[in-house]
């Protein structure tokens, strides 16, 4: 429990209260479907009642337990984006069960890692992933409940699987479990470097971390009580689409703090891939105020679609992370919606919500931010608080996870206690400058030792991308016999156009030092992302390496 507030909350109480003092506003909308709060709470209450009826719920208290540990059964959402996503999330949650994100982009070896290594209880699946749950079900360690959610790809119930609705339809007329703050949520990372490993949160924590859980009318304290929260919804709650999947955690976030705010969460009608036109005309017809993307990937074809529109957006914040926006990006944005506020936004799944940008990010060529509650800088050691310009690790102080599930020793390494604190250090370089701002200098494994020197990715993606020839650019490091690594970028240019590596350093040197240029130009048609727009550089390692 935190030392700022002794009252702490979890996603049910939050739930239970805005749907009680906001029966009739709505909270979920999805093409022609249309969720009242009081509908949204009825649902996700038979859903915990019908995992509650199968035995599922809370069989250890965390107060027994190591951090690495959960006491509670997991429920897999192996879903695209839809209403039945955010029940399912409240619902689980609401028999004291785990729900647990799963990226459907992911392979059969994948899906079986992360469906054993959570222990994996019960599966809300979409019928279009059925024919990949059968495949994988003979491999699991014990029987897992199937919920098949249904869609048009016109494939039948599996075996023993429920349908969804129907799950719903026949949940037993019984009490539920009282929710605690202690009970957990899992937030499943990784699978581009490595398999997948589940980030163990006490709800208590991510609330404040991610959910909502601030009041930033006052300073952005925690609620005293839930009773401030909802009277602050009483002002009335903003609409918000999260255009990214919802199997990543930045799109869960933009989801539950609309929601935790009394407001409402838009879906485009087909979540399947990202649709800018269709995001843009949703965004018209459902006046939505906030629209959460990650990256130029989402924002260039954003910006073309609300060209095309040519009609005025009700928009008033666009939210992103995982890669920042591109000053141009920015511009063209602004000029479509004037008035317009655009954030870069940074965080993780081991850290909750960590910090903004600046009003001008210095041109686009450093990721300086301004960190928000508990965001930091520690030492290289990760025992004290780093000095002004010292090469650190970002980290964040209080409210953080537990643990990895399962993996102790990976635990201990990146949530260490400090002076007291605990602590969340997951892997990224970065620097406190002197007005308080925090440089991020990018993944330590991405970080690219040359000739000596250390050069971080992430700056010389920076300088690359204000070249006018490069749409998308990732810089990895692969083997050289001169340099030990050399700095390798792997470029997609502009339609039409080419560009030498000359070129490219000589660009490179006007903003960074000579030893951090590339020594290799890899030209490619598309840079690979992920479905939540994040670099793929396991990939762009592949391609380097095979230039090479």
């Amino acid at each position: 429990m935190s030392a700022e507030n002794a009252t702490e909350l979890d996603m049910v109480t939050a739930h239970l209260a805005l749907a009680e003092a906001f029966p009739d506003r709505e909270a979920l909308v999805q093409g022609s479907r249309r969720l009242t709060w009081s509908e949204f709470e009825d649902r996700t209450g038979r859903l915990g009642r019908y995992l509650a009826g199968l035995g599922l719920g809370c069989h250890a208290e965390r107060s027994t337990l190591a951090g690495y540990e959960s006491g509670e059964d997991h429920v897999g959402i192996f879903l695209y984006n839809c209403i039945e996503y955010l029940e399912s999330m409240i619902g689980t949650m609401r028999a004291r069960t785990v729900p647990f994100n799963i990226n459907y982009r992911y392979g059969v070896d994948e899906l079986v890692h992360l469906l054993v290594d959570a222990g994996t209880k019960a599966l809300i699946y979409h019928a279009a992933f059925a024919p990949m749950v059968a495949e994988v079900l003979p491999s699991l360690a014990g029987p897992v409940h199937l919920i098949q959610v249904a869609d048009d790809s016109g494939n039948g119930l599996l075996d023993g699987a429920l349908d969804y609705d129907e799950a719903l339809a026949t949940a037993p007329d019984a009490a539920l479990p009282t929710s605690s703050p202690d009970d957990l949520f899992i937030i499943y990372t990784g699978g581009t470097t490595g398999m997948p490993k589940g980030v163990l949160w006490r709800q208590g924590d991510l609330f404040v971390s991610a959910h909502g859980g601030r009041n930033f009318r006052a300073g952005g304290r925690e609620w005293d009580s839930v009773e401030e929260m909802v009277e602050s919804a009483r002002r009335g709650g903003y609409r918000a689409l999260p255009a990214a999947p919802f199997m990543h955690a930045a799109a869960q976030w933009i989801a539950l703090q609309a929601l935790h705010a009394g407001g409402t969460v838009v879906l485009p009608e087909h979540a399947e891939r990202f649709d800018a036109e269709d995001v843009v005309r949703v965004i018209a017809d459902e006046s939505v105020d906030v629209v959460q993307i990650v990256g130029d990937p989402f924002a260039v074809p954003l910006a073309e679609a609300l060209r095309k529109s040519g009609k005025t957006s009700p928009l008033k914040v666009l939210a992103s992370g995982g890669t920042l926006l591109r000053q141009e990006t920015k511009a063209q944005l602004a000029a479509f919606i004037p008035g317009l506020k655009i954030r870069d936004t940074m965080g993780s799944s081991e850290t909750g919500t960590q910090a903004q940008t600046t009003a001008d990010n210095r041109g686009g060529l450093k990721s300086i931010f301004e960190p928000g509650p508990g965001a930091c800088v520690v030492d290289a050691t990760k025992t004290r608080l780093a000095e002004v310009d010292e090469v650190g690790w970002l980290a964040q102080a209080g409210r953080v996870p537990l643990g990895y599930l399962g993996d102790a020793e990976k635990t201990a390494a990146t949530f260490p206690v400090m002076d007291g604190v605990r602590m969340s250090v997951p892997g990224d370089r970065a620097r406190l400058l002197a007005d308080g701002t925090i440089e991020v200098l990018g993944r330590d494994s991405t970080t690219i030792n040359t000739g000596g020197e250390k050069v971080y990715a992430q700056e010389v993606e920076g300088a690359l991308i204000t070249h006018p020839l490069i749409d998308d650019v990732l810089v990895v490091g692969r083997p050289s016999q001169r340099w030990g690594h050399e700095v390798v970028a792997v470029v997609q240019l502009a339609p039409g156009t080419s560009l030498t590596l000359d070129e490219a350093a000589a660009h490179c040197e006007k903003h960074l030092a000579s030893y951090k240029k590339p020594r290799a130009l890899i030209p490619v048609d598309a840079i690979r992302r992920t479905d939540a727009g994040k670099a793929d550089y396991r990939w762009a390692t592949e391609i380097a390496s095979a230039a090479s």
